[in-house]
């Protein structure tokens, strides 16, 4: 193999793939990244055995070819070369030659052979949207995602499409988000995404108005994000019936100002750290929203004024929950419908459906 290429090309692909290598593992060859040589552009391949990353970047090709390099050293030796063009050369013991100016690396490379095929599946649907609108929409629903073992279904999020609208929803126990966007898509299906997978998809994604081609098959999910594909397994399992645990009710409402809230309950959680955790107590009454904490540490109160339609309630809530709910409903306003104390509150837009978030209450002691 003799190539040439652009540096930044280089180091933006490598950046990029290299997040999907594995950092430790029994087959030496997914340590590293697989480069193959062919026509006028390489491709570039990392994997891990649950996700994988590959893209194309333009070059010249003297000599066509394959061979997996060790991922970190390639990238630091790339980022670090001197000049923009790279001429990378390998021979028949895969020793691989990088030079750039009059910098110059020998390195030793693996064969291709060892390294694992990227799955490949037929797929079953075909989803097409914005770049921004998915972006926004994992962004705002994976921080609900659990990281609990003990129940992997959990560790992604149920993607559900339903007469041309996708709704993305994540829970963990504690928490749950759910977003819904249009997409081109005629099908009815649902399927889950881990986490992790849609991490390193969000990474990808831009605010540009170009789309994104999802592909889903049986086992597994391809996105099509420009030059870049990330292929992963799916969750296998049963989702929870995320409508059943959406409280019906509506015994106490208000629109709160998402800005002062989130002031508030930052102000309550200066008395909370790692070691120490106090719910932060809450009553709306009055047309005023009571927040106070007391820890270990001292106590802390403050007040917010907020037109509350129905019955007053005391509720407790878990500081960080409530402030990735506040953080990811992306409007200024927002409603929160409650159901007593125990039941979960729910944050919603003030007008539509496109959101809701949802926080478990934690039981305050003078409860009986």
């Amino acid at each position: 193999m003799k190539i040439s290429c652009l540096r930044t090309d280089l180091v933006s692909a490598l950046s990029n793939v290299s997040r999907a290598v594995s950092i430790k593992s029994s087959i030496p060859a997914l340590e590293g990244v697989l480069i193959k040589a062919y026509g006028s552009s390489i491709n570039i391949s990392g994997y891990n055995l649950e996700i994988g990353i590959t893209t194309d970047i333009e070059a010249t090709v003297q000599s066509e070819g394959e061979i997996v390099l060790g991922a970190k050293l390639f990238l630091d030796i790339v980022r670090r070369l001197p000049e923009e063009i790279v001429l990378i050369e390998t021979d028949d013991r895969l020793v691989t030659y990088i030079t750039c100016g009059k910098a110059d690396y020998q390195i030793v490379g693996m064969s291709s052979v060892e390294y694992p095929d990227l799955p490949s599946f037929q797929q079953t649907d075909t989803i097409t949207m914005d770049c921004e609108r998915l972006r926004d929409m994992i962004r705002r629903t994976v921080y609900a995602v659990s990281d609990n073992n003990a129940k992997p279904i959990y560790m992604g999020s149920l993607f559900e499409i339903n007469e041309g609208v996708l709704t993305i929803v994540a829970i963990d126990g504690f928490r749950m988000a759910i977003r819904k966007e249009a997409v081109e898509s005629e099908s009815n299906t649902s399927f889950v995404v881990p986490g992790k997978t849609q991490s390193e998809v969000l990474k990808l994604l831009t605010d540009s108005e170009s789309k994104v081609e999802i592909l889903v098959g049986q086992r597994h999910i391809m996105f099509k994000i420009g030059s870049y594909r990330v292929v992963s397994r799916l969750i296998e399992g049963t989702f929870l019936n995320y409508r059943s645990t959406i409280p019906s009710g509506k015994k106490t409402e208000l629109v709160i100002n998402i800005g002062k809230m989130i002031d508030s309950v930052e102000r309550m959680a200066l008395l909370n750290s790692d070691r120490i955790q106090s719910p932060v107590r809450c009553k709306f009454s009055e047309n005023q929203i009571r927040l106070s904490c007391a820890s270990a540490v001292g106590r802390a109160s403050d007040v917010i004024e907020a037109p509350i339609i129905g019955e007053s309630v005391e509720i407790g809530f878990n500081n960080r929950y409530m402030l990735d709910a506040l953080k990811n409903a992306d409007t200024d306003e927002v409603k929160l419908i409650l159901n007593g104390a125990v039941s979960p509150i729910v944050m919603t837009p003030v007008s539509g459906d496109e959101f809701l978030n949802l926080v478990v209450p934690v039981r305050l002691a003078n409860e009986g």
